[in-house]
């Protein structure tokens, strides 16, 4: 801590207010494509002389009021220690701050007219009058501490505040909707290969798809996400960066879960998911150098290494650069299948007084030899008992090879306090080569027939955005508003070879038949889409910051052109959103909100009599109550919900019309953090009635397929006293029972899953080292856990052991 000179030293007065504070910096960063390389070169040869490092803007709302008080919520919301003479804040007022803002915006905007300067060296930070008398008298001085572990709950492992699109960085207890934010702590700590290993933690959201698999799929709060061939998961706020079909964990900071539809905060859903959204908040270099190596191995034989580099350079520390690199390859835990995935990342970033920006880039392979492919129930059929998950359908010399490139530039830049603007963009490009079928159960007894077909899939992305954030004050009301515009477009081509045979095999006792020969297709024009939008949005400040209100619109426009079928759909859709926070008491938070979702509307196809006709975009409405309560290191909620999503069908007429309709009404109990010192958990029930209100008479009233009325997530950490540095975990996973068809005559069991582990860190020849163990699936219990909207059943996966070494140089 850099004290004032001749300061006296030994008497001191030591301020720890308990509030939250803000998440440590996350701009963004880079490596890659020429022209955004190009692009990156100009904005840094521009660039500014810097005057400090700041953290990433955080939405905040600080009332009028003594000086001395609002220091002390600034302190506890960006994680700082002020340091001063308290005179020289005596009889000052602070204006309010409110908005979108680092915290050396929002000091400068505090002392504004007080004649104090301030100083800043990371956390700490020094203030002193501008201009000293001299021979003045100073007075001891206080020190303000913000807490520096209130930027996380749990051990660090779930952040305090997320990524809201169009709202910007929002403190959790300020935003009107269920959010979580898992910290790289826990990424690190699950052993996470791909981000949905790390959502198993919550009970909204399931995995529908297969690890090792082609896809990662969920669904959250009872709808799907990520199903279909264009990705749904976003990268630092924008859709079309994220690799398409699994998302490495490696790159990723944090992975934030926003629960309902977020049409108004992100745009249309390029798959149009409703039930909630993904994020990756990319790494960032830290203030401290970082040199870590990992080793891991997981059964049976899949050994690897990863390493994670970080540094901050030039002056003030402006520049950085996170560099991140994989590669696993070997046997997995199922019978003849074996995977291989090499990932890097490159991410660089500058943070300036005025100006940000960064650049990221992504290269993500996915090889696995004989891959997970999800069953289907064919119609009549009888849902047969799960079978050992160790045992695979797909043939050994069935492949699929995937691989994602992506790059993408940011930039901000601070008119003035009052007012930034920002920018991004980026494109990404995949392409995918596979042969495999998809199996269809034929019997209750397991037969299955499997048609193989050699396939290729090429898909490029551009995704931009522009917008400005600000804040102003109408009397006594403090307004933070954001005008942003966006746009996503793709390129979707389609290769098939299918075999004019099919083979039988059973789910029990898989058979082995010799490889097909199949011609190597040319992918062709399938799909072209563009998606452009443009929000408005307002959050009203009252009552001294205990009532915040937050309204927006958006104007959506859908373009889609299908080459093949020779079809165009161009439509677009008004979206509106309220929320509301009413803070009852400095730990109680009470929200509600209202917001709607966008999918693209169906083309009545050609057995309608209608056949050709385009619907306007499907508009999904959500209606949410909730509250929320933070204690030390620890913060529970619960959450009400309704959720109602329309779909098209074909009438007793023999016209299609969109009036089907699953609505699913459910509630949401969470617990994460401290229960006492050393013991925590991570709690999670979620109660859904997922009802088809809207459709045929046969099956209105039933239960929508793929959705279970219960789901549950209990999770322990425990602090061995006595050892120093050893945390044994336990988890269980709870699902009740499904449908697989809308009929409800397909009725998958309910299932438990037992997960242990255990992280033992220590020092090994001086360097910090941590070793980590889990055991997956510990009882190795075969069950069917998911099914997704199409009917694909996913297998539980088998017993899985995994083991890290983890050293900091």
């Amino acid at each position: 801590m850099n004290y004032l000179e001749n300061r006296p030293v030994d008497r001191r007065t030591t301020c720890k207010p308990a509030r939250r504070s803000a998440l440590p910096p996350s701009p963004p960063i880079s490596h890659g494509l020429s022209a955004a390389a190009m692009s990156l070169l100009l904005i840094f040869g521009l660039a500014p002389r810097p005057a400090r490092a700041q953290e990433t803007p955080m939405q905040i709302s600080i009332a009028a009021q003594p000086l001395a008080n609002a220091l002390v919520q600034l302190a506890n919301k960006y994680s700082l220690e002020l340091a001063y003479a308290p005179g020289i804040v005596a009889g000052l007022d602070a204006p309010a701050v409110a908005g979108n803002v680092t915290a050396d915006q929002a000091l400068r905007q505090m002392l504004a007219g007080t004649g104090i300067e301030f100083t800043r060296n990371g956390r700490n930070v020094s203030l002193r009058k501008a201009l000293q008398p001299q021979g003045a008298v100073t007075l001891p001085e206080i020190r303000v501490k913000g807490r520096h572990d209130g930027d996380t709950y749990s051990a660090g492992q779930l952040a305090r505040s997320a990524s809201l699109g169009a709202l910007g960085n929002t403190d959790i207890m300020d935003a009107p909707f269920s959010v979580v934010s898992y910290t790289e702590s826990m990424i690190n700590d699950a052993q996470a290969r791909t981000i949905g290993e790390v959502l198993t933690n919550d009970s909204s959201v399931r995995t529908t798809g297969q690890a090792n698999g082609v896809s990662e799929s969920f669904s959250i709060r009872g709808f799907p996400i990520n199903e279909g061939n264009i990705g749904d998961v976003m990268f630092d706020g924008l859709y079309g960066i994220a690799p398409n079909y699994t998302s490495s964990a490696i790159y990723a900071e944090r992975v934030e879960l926003i629960k309902g539809p977020t049409a108004l905060l992100n745009g249309i859903a390029p798959n149009g998911s409703i039930g909630g959204s993904l994020n990756i908040v990319p790494k960032r270099a830290a203030d401290k150098p970082l040199t870590r190596l990992t080793l891991d191995y997981e059964s049976k034989s899949q050994f690897g290494a990863l390493f994670d580099v970080g540094r901050r350079f030039g002056e003030d520390h402006a520049w950085g650069i996170r560099v991140n690199g994989q590669y696993q390859q070997g046997d997995t835990a199922r019978d003849h299948q074996s995977a291989k995935s090499p990932v890097g990342s490159v991410a660089l970033d500058y943070r300036g007084d005025k100006l940000r920006a960064s650049l990221d880039y992504i290269d993500q392979r996915f090889d696995v030899d004989a891959p997970v492919r999800q069953p289907s129930l064919a119609a009549g059929a009888a849902l047969p008992a799960a079978p050992n998950p160790s045992r695979n359908l797909d043939q050994s010399w069935e492949y699929s090879r995937i691989h994602d490139q992506a790059v993408l530039l940011r930039g901000s830049y601070e008119f003035n306090p009052a007012l930034t603007a920002y920018a991004a963009a980026g494109v990404s490009e995949e392409n995918l080569e596979g042969f495999y079928g998809n199996p269809v159960i034929t019997s209750g007894a397991g037969d299955v027939q499997i048609q193989p077909a050699r396939i290729g899939f090429k898909l490029k992305k551009e995704t931009a955005e522009v917008g400005l954030r600000g804040t102003f004050s109408t009397g006594s009301i403090d307004h933070s508003w954001s005008l942003a515009a966006n746009r996503y477009h793709d390129h979707f081509d389609v290769g098939f070879s299918f075999s004019p045979t099919t083979f039988n095999s059973n789910l029990y006792s898989p058979a082995n038949t010799p490889a097909v020969s199949l011609a190597n297709p040319e992918p062709a024009p399938y799909s072209r889409s563009t998606l452009e939008g443009v929000a408005l949005t307002d959050t009203m400040s009252f009552l001294h910051d205990r009532v915040l209100l937050t309204a927006g619109v958006r104007h959506q426009n859908v373009r889609s052109e299908s080459p093949s079928a020779h079809t165009v759909y161009d439509e677009s859709a008004v979206t509106p959103m309220a929320g509301i926070v009413f803070k009852v008491a400095k730990p109680v938070s009470l929200y509600a909100n209202y917001i709607q979702g966008l999918a693209i509307g169906d083309t009545a196809p050609t057995s309608a009599i209608n056949a050709g006709e385009v619907f306007a975009p499907y508009k999904s409405e959500q209606y949410e109550v909730g509250v929320k309560y933070e204690g030390q290191g620890w913060m529970a909620s619960a959450a009400a919900f309704q959720i109602s999503k329309p779909s098209g069908q074909l009438d007793a007429n023999g016209y299609y019309r969109p009036n089907a309709e699953q609505r699913n009404r459910g509630l949401e109990l969470n617990a994460v953090g401290a229960i006492t010192r050393g013991l925590r958990t991570n709690f999670g029930i979620t109660l859904i009635d997922p009802e088809l209100t809207k459709g045929s008479a046969a099956i209105v009233g039933n239960d929508a397929p793929g959705v279970p009325h219960l789901q549950a997530v209990l999770g322990l950490e425990w602090d061995v006293p006595a050892l120093s540095g050893l945390t044994l975990s336990g988890r269980l996973v709870h699902s009740g029972p499904q449908y697989a068809d809308q009929a409800n005559t397909q009725r998958l069991p309910a299932w438990n899953r037992l997960d242990l582990g255990a992280k033992y860190a220590t020092r090994l020849f001086g360097k910090h080292v941590v070793y980590r163990a889990s055991i997956s699936n510990v009882t190795d219990r075969r069950y069917w856990s998911s099914v997704t909207s199409w009917g694909g059943l996913a297998i539980g996966e088998p017993r899985t052991v995994r083991l890290s070494m983890q050293m900091d140089f």
